[in-house]
Formats: structure tokens, C-alpha cells, sequence
């Protein structure tokens, strides 16, 4: 049994081990009984069971049971080459064609790893022929990589040897194939010739067949532990003689033209000498002169760039603290902040027709707080930027400074823009498409045009000289529609009687009067007996909404004359308005035929255009500052009084009296006398005759918006309050049958 085995090659696994020397006989025959299972009792048989029935397959409960038909059925899967992970439509942009492009979709094909060889078969063709090739020139060729192949002589060709020399062959087949490291098939073909059952002779004999073969077709050297020559690849193979490139010579000639000459002769005297040092001299004081002033002009350019450089930096540094101003004092007014957007009183519900005001922040700087605050204006491109002008309105107190000062609802501590002047600031306008351009008039009857964008020290155009400037102070400025060439113009009005229009030129202001305000039936007779016409003196003025050529004028005496930019000879209508002086006019929002104006006579009165008599006047105890159409309804408007209080009208409410009174400053210590309101949230914001400027958010009640009526749900907020302020007038005019109220932008009257 053990003779077949050993000729077999299959000996008995523990015999194996007993040789080995680890274990004893008794132990081997104790574990060879365990296995073969018999002899040995029934305990191991039951540890055998035991074992094989732990290793037996466990069926889970909810496997599924298939058919002898369903377990054989095929099922075919379609493997495609596709990459379902590739994006099909990615757009990248092309910046040669401006425009998004669709990217080209890769291939399906991945590359996991790429490495270039240069090895040679060496039974292809190539192989053979390089052999050749080297075998001819006598030495092997340079090759980058090759193989190398160890040949031994076989040692027993015939096979006659018996079973101890088996295994010593078998172990020098495995020495063989441990050397023989780059050469697998060979040892494959060895270890099969070992592993045969006819015997280490026929697996040696085909071995020594094969490599015989070998010999003759690629004739390697003939020693056993000899290495393979070098085999050159075609395709990466080059000689150094071939690199090698030899520079030609040349002759590189170069030819100048020769100098000038000139022959020069004279007699050298002692005064010919001196002349020449003294000519010298001053030569080199000329340059020491010259190269003095370069390097003064250096030092001052030098310095001129770091105070530039040092002034950007300022700036930068400005902005910085001006974010870093604001975030800290939003965080101090956070209350305010929240109230000023989302405040709502509910106690609006219970009170019919009437409403209050809730102060917020209030506004005001250090230099102007004995100035009294002479204009508000919002900027009209930013809601949260608004301007306050700061004067005198006495004429026996008088300041020698006035601030045109631009505050925000964001940083109400400080004062985003100052603008100071040499005498005191009595109005202002922002340009309405450039809303960087601020104008303001002066009480000393000059104008100035600032640009809020560069240094606000400087003004961008002033007027000069006794005949460019209004002769007394200047009440009101408006800026006009851009003239046909483009050129940017204003217009003021003065006590002096006369309505200028300023064009900002390329280098100065070019003014040219308007119109100049003489009273109706005003001649009187002089001191020589000739007739004199007395003069008006305007005081405020604003222009139509529509027509941009026609503007109201309102005078001292009380009177409010409608004019036209067009020809200066006759009013277009006079309104006899108040008893004393007209403070300001204000245009309706919804209606530009309708106008409402306030004066010192202690009444507010609202106009028709074209109709003598007003519509509605009130009575408010006191002289009347300021009066302003809300922006966000036709019947709507506020006041200030000299008694410090805020009155706020609803016609549509009460046409009596105000839904809203309400005090802002002590009555005997400090008077109102300008109000705005802002064109984008329902807050106003009023200034006193201390510098301080008050913002007061107002309640729901005070800006109630019309309700569509159900089957006109379609009808916006603006069709809705024309409408409503049609339907109001209709119940007080008092027309004639048959009149019609003419249009204001195309009606003249002499």
C-alpha cells in the first residue's frame, strides 16, 4: 500500500509528519485511528457525527421553495459596456463664446492603471531577429529592459534512475524553478514533467526535448549559469552617436564707422585758461542747480504720493468704522430698530378715526444745537438717507456757520455727511436721477452745488460775484428736468422778488431770471411822481408733478402765483391764499390739479388748480411751519405748528378737523418748523428750532389703505386712491352746470 502511494505521489499525510521527527509512534497511530474512524471505540465516531453534523447547511424559515424547473431556469443578464455614473448633459462656460456649452461626454471606458513596456517575446519574431542581429556584430546590444534566462543541463536523459534519485531530482527541479524566476512557463512544463506518472525519466526527457528545441531556434550561450544577451526594442532604441550634433564654424566680421575728426590749433594764454575754468564752473553750478531742483521735485512728489496713499487709507479706515458704527448701534437701538419696522398699536381697533404717533430716534449734532433745522429733505433713491439743513430763521440772530447735514436711520448717533458753509444753510434739494448731487441756498443769497461722492469740503460750483447771487436769502431750491443739450439746472427763489434758473456749466454757474414777482395792481407813486411797481418777495415755490414748465410761487404778502418757465410777462393765476406769509405748497401724490398750502396766518388750505377758492381750509391755533401730502394716500397730509405739535389729516375720515394731534417738543421752550415724509415706510421725521431732528412711525389708523370692492378685486392700490379722492371732491365742489374744471398742465390765463 505505501509502494503504491510513493509511485503514485500521493503519500499518506500523517505518515508525512511522523517523518518529520515531531510527534511519537503512539500519538500517530492514536490520530491516524481518529481519522480512518475505525478501532479506536465508539467515542470518536460520535465526535466525528458530531462534528460533520455542525457543518451541515441551515435553511432559514422564509427562504423561498423553487421548483426542480425554477432552480434550472437561465437567467440571462446583459452585462453593457456603459458608465451609468457619466453625466450626459453638463454645460460648461466658454468664455470664447460668452455662452454656456455643452461638454463632450467621455468614454465609457475606464483606465484603472497604464504602464508602458518594452519587454520582447522571446520566441516572436522580433526576439529571433535581434538574437540574430546581436549574434552577427559579435556583442549584445543596449537594450532598457530585458530578461534574463538561467539554462541548466538536464541530468538524466534516459530515465533509468531508480526512486532515491527521484527525489533528489525533484529537488533540483525546485531549485530550478526557485532560480528560473522570469520564466514561468518553462517551470510550468518542468513541475508537470516531475509530477507524471510514468516517472522523474519521461518528465526529464521531455523537459530535455523541449529545451533542445529552444536551442535550435534561439542559440543561447552555452554555459549553465550564463545569462541571455540583451534584446533591443525598435520602437524606444537609439544610438548616442546619433545625438550628437557638431556646431559649424564661422566667421563673424563687424565693421563701425570711424569717429569724426577734426584738427584744431590755438595759442594757449594764461586768460584763455581762466576763461575756460570760469565757463566750467558755471557749468557744474548750473547742474548742481538742476539736479537740486529734480531732487526737490522728487521729495515733493514723494510726499504728495504718501499723502495721497495715506488719504486712501484714511477713507478705507472711515468705511470701516462707519460698518463697525452702525452694528454697534443697531445693537444699543435694537427696540427702536424693531419698532420702527414692525410696530403696530393695537389700540387702533378700538379708537374710530383717530391715531398716534410713536417717536423713535432722535437726530442731532453736536455743532448745530442752538441752529434751527430749515429744511428735510429724503434722498429720493434711499429710503433710510435723509438731509437736514441747519440756520437761523431770525434775522437779528444770525450765525456766522451753517451744516447741511445727511443723516440714516442706520447710525442715528452721527451724521453720515457734513457739509459746512460760511453762512447758514436755509434749503436744499437732492437731484433726483443723481442722487449724489445735494444744492442748497444760503441766507447771503448764494448757491452751492456739492457732490456727495468726493470730498465734501469743497463745493462743485458756487456762485461769485455781486450779479450772480440772489440779493437776499434764498427760501427755496428745486432742481429741473435735464435741458435738451444735457446740461443740469436748478431753480431758487428768493425775498428779493425774483426766480432764478442756474445751468451748471463745464467752469461755472450760468443764471438767468425767471420771472421777477411784482404785486397785481401794485404802482404806486415814487418820491419824483413816477409810478413805481412794488415787488413780492418769494418764499417758497414747487414745481408742477406733470407739467414741468409750470411751478406756483408763494410771497410774503400771502399770495400764491402760478407761473411758467416759458415766458416771465403775466401769471398764469393768482390764488390770494393767506394773510401773511406763505411757508410752503405741496402737490397731491394721486392728483396734480389738487395743491395744499400752509402760512404764519395759523391755516392750512387745500386748492383746486385753476378755482380761486380753496376747498377745504383748517384752522390749527398757530403759525403753520411745514405741510406735506403723505406719499402713500390721496387724502392724507400732516402739519407742523410753533406750538410743537404734529397734526395729521384723513379727509376721507373727517373733514373737519385732524384724527391726529399730537405734541413733539415743549410748547414754550421750542417750536416746530419742517416736516417729511418717507416715500417707502410710514414714518415722518420733523425738526425743531434746537437742531434736533425727531422721527415718528405712524400708527395703522393713519395709514389705512383702501379695500377693493369685490367684483373689482383687479383694481390696484393707485386706481383705488384717485378714485377715492374724486369721490371726495365731488362733495364739495360747487360748480355751475354745464363748467368743466380745466386741465393745470394746459390752461393759461392772463
Amino acid at each position: 500500500m505505501s509502494e503504491v502511494a510513493s509511485a503514485s505521489g500521493c503519500a499518506d499525510p500523517l505518515e508525512e509528519i511522523a517523518s518529520d521527527g515531531d510527534w511519537d509512534g503512539d500519538e500517530l497511530r492514536t490520530s491516524k485511528n481518529k481519522v480512518e474512524g475505525g478501532g479506536g471505540g465508539g467515542g470518536d465516531a460520535d465526535d466525528f457525527d458530531a462534528w460533520m453534523k455542525s457543518r451541515q447547511l441551515l435553511k432559514p424559515d422564509d427562504q423561498l421553495d423553487l421548483t426542480e424547473a425554477e432552480l434550472g431556469e437561465e437567467v440571462t443578464k446583459v452585462l453593457t459596456p456603459t458608465n451609468t455614473n457619466v453625466i450626459r448633459n453638463l454645460v460648461v462656460y466658454s468664455f470664447k463664446e460668452g455662452e454656456f456649452v455643452l461638454a463632450p461626454v467621455p468614454g465609457n471606458t475606464v483606465t484603472l492603471i497604464a504602464f508602458p513596456g518594452n519587454s520582447l517575446h522571446i520566441d516572436s519574431e522580433e526576439g529571433r531577429r535581434q538574437i540574430e542581429e546581436s549574434d552577427e556584430i559579435g556583442y549584445p546590444l543596449p537594450m532598457p529592459n530585458y530578461t534574463v534566462v538561467e539554462q541548466r543541463e538536464p541530468e538524466n536523459v534516459d530515465g533509468e534512475e531508480g526512486e532515491g534519485e527521484e527525489d533528489d531530482d525533484g529537488a533540483n527541479a525546485k531549485e530550478g524553478g526557485a532560480e528560473e524566476e522570469e520564466v514561468e512557463e518553462e517551470d510550468d512544463e518542468e513541475a508537470k514533467g516531475t509530477e507524471g506518472d510514468e516517472g522523474e525519466g519521461e518528465g526529464e526527457a521531455e523537459g530535455g526535448a523541449v529545451r533542445a528545441e529552444d536551442e535550435e531556434h534561439a542559440q543561447p550561450v552555452a554555459a549553465a549559469s550564463s545569462k541571455k544577451r540583451k534584446l533591443i526594442n525598435q520602437f524606444n532604441y537609439c544610438e548616442r552617436g546619433a545625438l550628437t550634433y557638431s556646431n559649424p564654424k564661422r566667421n563673424v566680421d563687424t565693421q563701425t564707422i570711424p569717429p569724426p575728426r577734426s584738427q584744431f590749433g590755438a595759442n594757449v594764454l594764461q586768460w584763455v585758461i581762466y576763461d575756460s575754468y570760469m565757463e566750467n564752473f558755471e557749468e557744474q553750478q548750473r547742474d548742481g542747480s538742476k539736479k537740486e531742483d529734480r531732487k526737490r521735485g522728487r521729495r515733493e512728489k514723494k510726499f504728495r504720493d504718501k499723502s495721497a496713499i495715506a488719504e486712501q487709507l484714511n477713507k478705507k479706515y472711515l468705511k470701516c468704522w462707519q460698518i463697525l458704527e452702525r452694528m454697534i448701534n443697531q445693537n444699543i437701538y435694537d427696540d427702536i430698530a424693531h419698532d420702527y419696522r414692525y410696530w403696530e398699536d393695537p389700540a387702533d381697533e378700538f379708537r374710530e378715526g383717530e391715531g398716534n404717533l410713536l417717536p423713535l430716534w432722535k437726530f442731532q449734532y453736536d455743532k448745530t444745537k442752538k441752529m434751527n433745522v430749515t429744511d428735510i429733505l429724503f434722498n429720493p433713491s434711499y429710503y433710510d438717507l435723509f438731509a437736514v439743513c441747519f440756520g437761523s430763521h431770525d434775522f437779528m440772530k444770525q450765525t456766522n456757520e451753517g451744516y447741511l447735514c445727511l443723516f440714516t436711520v442706520k447710525n442715528p448717533s452721527f451724521p453720515d455727511y457734513i457739509i459746512q458753509t460760511d453762512s447758514g444753510v436755509m434749503c436744499c434739494d437732492i437731484h433726483p436721477t443723481y442722487p449724489f448731487l445735494a444744492v442748497i441756498g444760503l441766507y447771503d443769497g448764494n448757491v452751492a452745488v456739492y457732490n456727495l461722492r468726493e470730498d465734501c469740503k469743497e463745493p462743485l460750483y458756487v456762485s461769485k460775484g455781486v450779479n450772480c447771487k440772489h440779493g437776499e436769502c434764498v427760501w427755496q431750491i428745486k432742481w429741473g428736468l435735464d435741458m435738451t443739450d444735457g446740461e443740469v439746472n436748478f431753480f431758487s427763489v428768493s425775498s428779493d422778488g425774483r426766480v432764478f434758473n442756474w445751468i451748471l456749466m463745464q467752469n461755472k454757474l450760468w443764471v438767468t431770471t425767471i420771472i421777477t414777482l411784482y404785486r397785481e395792481n401794485g404802482l404806486v407813486d415814487g418820491p419824483d411822481g413816477t409810478k413805481v411797481s412794488l415787488k413780492s418777495g418769494g418764499s417758497c415755490m414747487v414745481f408742477h408733478p406733470v407739467d414741468n414748465k409750470v411751478f406756483l410761487v408763494g410771497t410774503e404778502c400771502g399770495y400764491i402765483y402760478k407761473c411758467s418757465t416759458a415766458f416771465s410777462s403775466k401769471y398764469l393765476m393768482t390764488y390770494d391764499a393767506h394773510n401773511m406769509s406763505v411757508y410752503r405748497i405741496d402737490f397731491n401724490r394721486f392728483n396734480s390739479n389738487i395743491f395744499v398750502s400752509c402760512g404764519g396766518d395759523w391755516r392750512v388750505k387745500v386748492w383746486e388748480d385753476m378755482r380761486p377758492d380753496p376747498l377745504f381750509i383748517f384752522d390749527l391755533g398757530a403759525a403753520v411751519g411745514d405741510v406735506k401730502w403723505a406719499p402713500y394716500s390721496s387724502t392724507v397730509f400732516a402739519a407742523v405748528t410753533t406750538e410743537g405739535k404734529v397734526h395729521v389729516f384723513d379727509l376721507n375720515v373727517n373733514k373737519y378737523k385732524a384724527i391726529c394731534v399730537q405734541a413733539v417738543v415743549p410748547k414754550r421752550k421750542n417750536k416746530l418748523t419742517r416736516l417729511a415724509f418717507n416715500e417707502k415706510l410710514a414714518f415722518i421725521v420733523v425738526g425743531d428750532e434746537k437742531g434736533v431732528t425727531t422721527s415718528l412711525k405712524l400708527s395703522p389708523n393713519l395709514r389705512m389703505m383702501v379695500k377693493p370692492p369685490k367684483k373689482q378685486l383687479y383694481l390696484d392700490q393707485t386706481t383705488l386712491q384717485i378714485a377715492k379722492l374724486e369721490k371726495l371732491l365731488s362733495l364739495v365742489r360747487e360748480l355751475p352746470e354745464g363748467s368743466v374744471v380745466p386741465d393745470a398742465a394746459t390752461t393759461v390765463r392772463s
